[in-house]
């Protein structure tokens, strides 16, 4: 800071800026990354208030009906926001959560040479119009005109826009390819009843991958490099999952695959075989023929929530668009494409909806917005004075257990007690959750730790916390 000031004192331009530095007190507390002692505070979590059952209530008259636990739980802690049929603010522990499902969907596209990329929310009708969806999807296009009444739709997906950008490239060689481009983007549907919070809405973020091959064997190894990266996925968050063969839809191709999380709230009916692998979308099967293709046993039917969807499109979009390349004789040949898409909000959901109990949220690990919240006593109690030592404790773990950098949240509210913050703590999902309880004025301290996605409850001394956050795996 003095040197700061030194040089500000050198040059007369910034006289103001050292006044206001001279002056500038730091203030411990703030929420932001922790950086040289700062705290994460909970008091300072922009959120609405919805802990109270009557609030969330009011919140149903206004916008429908609360037809899910997702729905319900994400309203009631304030994860989520109605601003209009099909839309929702998603409000700061959502948006770290799914920050951090990004990161993950990176690490796996990437592994298997992924390349990030980022196109126009806004698409020419042309596009559409050129490959007949601009009337096959009917009124589930968001469409509109600009000033000079050319139209335009919002995307849902963009196999049009990522196939003319490729055709665009007029000198590719077979040895540039495969291409796997994909992206991270909001995406717009007109649903004609949208619901089930966001699980089904109007505007939603998605991960589209589209992929460019040399050959349609080269394309099949893509397609299963693709899904396999799928899998890995889902088993790193924790979630279990069925891949079933789906139809095609407006989206097209030969080849068509969803990856859905079996849940009764689901929309999708799904028909799995108990003794072979066999698993198939009802959509795709002849329903008076229930036996399995493969094994002829009976199928069961299961409900559920599509997070992801794979299509082998082959050469119906490049054909259209004229997307080549040069192949190892010199010729022109047409790209073999495929394209791949994750919910990336529904899947948040959909994890809520699977894991979480009726009254509170419980989230994927890797994809807890905070990874630890610590609880004080509260001002004027008994255990008071063991404040100051889970304070220390807070300024312990962020510096000593680098995961967790940015990750534990310190529940200031002292003016509540221990056991409303905890049944708050509780309600939001906290992976685990400290208190500094009466055990924390013994000799040594220990303090009571909540295990929020086992259930356990442990006394640990500070070496003891230390020791099991230190296992905490983050991204």
């Amino acid at each position: 800071m003095e040197g700061l000031l030194t040089r500000c004192r050198a040059l007369p331009a910034l006289a103001t800026c050292c006044r206001q530095l001279s002056g500038y007190v730091p203030r411990r507390f703030h929420h932001c990354a922790p950086r040289g002692g700062r705290r994460l505070l909970l008091s300072r979590v922009f959120q609405p208030q919805n802990l109270r059952e009557d609030q969330v209530l009011s919140l149903q008259d206004k916008f429908g009906d609360l037809t899910c636990k997702s729905q319900r739980l994400m309203l009631q802690v304030g994860l989520i926001y109605p601003a209009s049929p099909g839309c929702y603010h998603l409000l700061p522990y959502t948006v770290r959560a799914m920050e951090k499902l990004v990161r993950v969907i990176d690490q796996e596209m990437q592994a298997i040479g992924g390349q990030k990329v980022n196109m126009p929310t806004l698409s020419p009708a042309e596009l559409w119009q050129a490959t007949n969806r601009w009337d096959l999807m009917g009124k589930e296009l968001l469409r509109l005109r600009d000033r000079h009444g050319k139209e335009y739709c919002l995307g849902p997906t963009h196999e049009e826009a990522i196939t003319a950008l490729i055709a665009a490239q007029k000198k590719l060689s077979y040895k540039q390819l495969p291409f796997l481009l994909y992206q991270v983007t909001r995406k717009f549907r007109d649903e004609p009843r949208p619901r089930f919070g966001l699980l089904r809405g109007r505007e939603f973020y998605m991960k589209d991958m589209y992929t460019f091959d040399s050959s349609p064997e080269a394309a099949q190894q893509t397609y299963n490099l693709v899904c396999d990266a799928y899998c890995s996925l889902f088993n790193r968050l924790g979630l279990r999952f069925v891949k079933v063969q789906a139809d095609v839809g407006s989206i097209g191709g030969t080849m068509s695959h969803e990856f859905q999380l079996p849940v009764d709230v689901g929309e999708d009916r799904l028909a799995i075989c108990p003794h072979c692998s066999f698993s198939a979308n009802l959509e795709t099967l002849d329903l008076s023929q229930m036996n399995c293709p493969a094994c002829q046993s009976p199928l069961t039917e299961t409900k559920g929530i599509e997070v992801g969807h794979t299509f082998y499109l082959g050469t119906k979009y490049s054909s259209i668009f004229n997307a080549q390349f040069t192949n190892i004789y010199g010729k022109p040949s047409l790209a073999e494409m495929g394209c791949y898409g994750l919910g990336v909000t529904r899947i948040l959901a959909a994890a809520i909806e699977v894991l979480s109990t009726e009254d509170c949220v419980r989230w994927p690990s890797l994809l807890a917005p905070y990874q630890a919240c610590l609880i004080p006593p509260k001002k004027g109690s008994k255990e008071e004075a063991a404040s100051e030592l889970i304070g220390q404790l807070c300024d312990h773990i962020t510096e000593a257990v680098p995961q967790l950098h940015g990750e534990v949240l310190l529940d200031d509210r002292t003016h509540l007690t221990i056991g409303n913050r905890l049944k708050d703590a509780n309600k939001f999902g906290y992976p685990f959750v400290i208190i500094a309880g009466k055990r924390a004025l013994e000799d040594p301290a220990h303090f009571e730790v909540w295990c929020q996605n086992t259930g356990e409850v442990v006394f640990l001394t500070k070496d003891g916390v230390m020791d099991l956050l230190t296992q905490v795996q983050t991204i």
